[in-house]
């Protein structure tokens, strides 16, 4: 028996919602033959496996069989599986929750969601799990490499009220980050650049051109040749905070690709990036209440939680 349905075609499966692929025009005699082409690194026979589980889906809850019919125009769903999988030995914390609302204090290293290698060793599935709340969606990302705050809507219904708050930038965020001591520079300053994909997708960099980043950087703590930054971003750019500390000649400490290298170097858990999601404030658009959040993480031995932002 198939779970109840969710935000989609399937409901959750151990925690993991269903992905889902659109469906072109096209002249594919069934719905297996387009989803072998569409995911060539997927065998035909695991394809029938999870037809036959009952684990692929149509926008309607119907079944797909390996001999039904290709039809365009509508969304498949299905369940992704890993042989194997990274295991990341750190865990989060969940610091307030409500009917509306979950924040957790996201460790080093653990995405938010799944993605590429990661499925059940994701933040949002993990929560699912641990909260047996299906429905959990995040309202808002930070990179795997970053710790910190994070927020998840209960209902998906109600996502949109929280993620409009971000778009019209009523959402006071704060960061902290380890980097090199630039006495030189004149502090606070706020750096105003233009991102953009570099030629690796997975990257990003400045480039000439109309501003959209924005961030203002203080200094909180200088600690020899490193200093203790409070970075709080106006924009939310992939990537914006480390891009913009790099282009200052100050790449957080143990930042993986910024600066660029040719090969990325894998995890090195006991080098995480120096790079805290550490407070949250906004007018919860629900109940009206005002709510901040801290982190209780660090990132240099007895730095303040909750510093003071002036």
């Amino acid at each position: 028996m198939n779970p109840p349905l969710v935000c989609g075609g399937l409901g959750t499966r151990h925690g993991v919602s269903p992905s889902c692929v659109g469906l072109p025009a096209g002249e594919w005699l069934t719905f297996t033959d387009f989803l072998v082409e569409r995911f060539p690194a997927i065998a035909r026979q695991t394809w029938l496996e999870r037809m036959a589980a009952g684990l692929v889906a149509d926008e309607f809850g119907g079944q797909v069989t390996p001999e039904r019919a290709y039809r365009g125009h509508m969304r498949l769903y299905y369940y992704r599986a890993l042989e194997s999988e990274p295991k990341i030995p750190f865990e989060a914390a969940v610091l307030y929750q409500d009917e509306h609302l979950v924040v957790a204090d996201k460790p080093h290293f653990l995405p938010v969601t799944p993605s590429g290698r990661y499925l059940q060793e994701t933040l949002l599935v993990r929560l699912k799990n641990q909260l047996g709340l299906d429905g959990l969606t995040p309202i808002h990302r930070i990179d795997r490499e970053t710790a910190g705050l994070v927020l998840f809507s209960v209902r998906c219904a109600e996502r949109d009220a929280y993620q409009a708050l971000f778009r019209r930038h009523e959402v006071v965020k704060h960061y902290e980050a380890v980097a090199p001591w630039r006495p030189e520079l004149v502090f606070p300053l706020v750096r105003k650049t233009r991102i953009v994909e570099d030629q690796l997708f997975f990257r990003q960099r400045e480039m000439p051109g109309e501003v959209n980043s924005e961030t203002l950087i203080k200094v909180l703590q200088i600690r020899g040749k490193d200093a203790l930054y409070g970075l709080s971003p106006v924009t939310g750019k992939k990537h914006q905070l480390r891009v913009h500390m790099n282009a200052l000649g100050m790449p957080i400490c143990n930042d993986r690709m910024y600066p660029p290298v040719e090969q990325t170097p894998e995890d090195d858990h006991d080098r995480p990036l120096q790079l805290l999601a550490r407070s949250i404030a906004f007018t919860d658009p629900l109940t009206g209440k005002s709510q901040q959040f801290f982190s209780r993480r660090e990132l240099l031995p007895n730095a303040a939680i909750g510093q003071e932002w002036n």
